[in-house]
């Protein structure tokens, strides 16, 4: 199945149960306009209610960029009351969407200023040797202070303020990214749109109830004290785990008549 759009394609693959979710500017460096946003937003929404998906992959058209942010050469547009602005990573967001399928990001060539938004919220994030990140805002003379919110969830205080506060004179490439954790493996170009469908394909192949309450547990804890977090994940393990359990049972009965081996992968 596939989504009518005209600034990302949505796929879906029925047999591995993997939605993939494909910015489509490259001519733009996959910057995003409003349209990009509405229309993220609506296949976050498309995907979160498709019963057939289980995990999505997130990635970008062309060679160049995975993207630039936004684009600034078209009028986001925002509402006349200052206080009822928008932060477009709201609409990008699979989490503030309520999208709590586990999210592959797929990075290859230049990653900037808002591209983090995708990155931050994903669950896996790998990249092609070719990647780079950093973060022009201060260079361009503004405020860098949305997207280093959630790229200090992943590396840490002093990795984000260094990459905020340098700007356009450094870049982070990819075997940096991997040692300070922005990611968690390199592979070829030629090879990252496939490893990451094969990620997506092995977290959909186990029981969704499972994965998603995983991600919902881990992801909402990051805004709550540490005795509150646990106290809340132990209620999503009653709520979830018999569901999951007999998703399991399910799976590998089917399995066992396919004749498909559930060995596990050495990484």
């Amino acid at each position: 199945m596939s989504a009518d759009y005209s600034t990302i394609t949505l796929d879906i693959d029925a047999d591995d149960r993997v939605a993939t979710l494909t910015l489509n500017r490259p001519e733009r460096l996959n910057a995003f306009n409003r349209t990009m946003c509405e229309e993220v937003r609506d296949a976050w929404r498309r995907i979160r209610l498709d019963d057939s998906v289980n995990a999505v992959v997130l990635r970008a058209a062309g060679t160049r960029a995975f993207s630039a942010g936004l684009d600034i050469k078209s009028a986001y547009g925002q509402p006349d009351g200052i206080w009822h602005h928008e932060d477009p990573g709201e609409l990008l967001s699979p989490k503030w969407q309520k999208m709590w399928k586990p999210v592959v990001c797929a990075v290859n060539g230049l990653c900037t200023a808002g591209a983090f938004y995708f990155v931050n919220e994903s669950d896996v994030v790998i990249c092609s040797d070719d990647a780079t990140f950093f973060d022009s805002h201060v260079s361009a003379g503004l405020v860098c202070a949305l997207e280093p919110i959630g790229l200090m969830r992943r590396v840490g205080l002093g990795e984000t303020l260094r990459i905020a506060l340098m700007g356009n004179d450094e870049r982070v490439c990819a075997e940096t990214a991997l040692r300070i954790g922005l990611v968690t493996e390199i592979v070829t170009r030629e090879q990252l749109w496939e490893r990451a469908h094969a990620i997506a394909a092995g977290i959909a192949a186990k029981p969704p109830t499972a994965t998603q309450g995983t991600v919902k547990a881990i992801w909402e804890s990051l805004d709550k004290p540490y005795r509150a977090a646990l106290d809340q994940g132990l209620i999503y393990t009653r709520l979830g785990n018999p569901i999951a359990k007999a998703e399991l049972a399910a799976a590998a009965g089917d399995a066992q008549r396919r004749g498909i081996s559930t060995e596990p992968r050495i990484r």
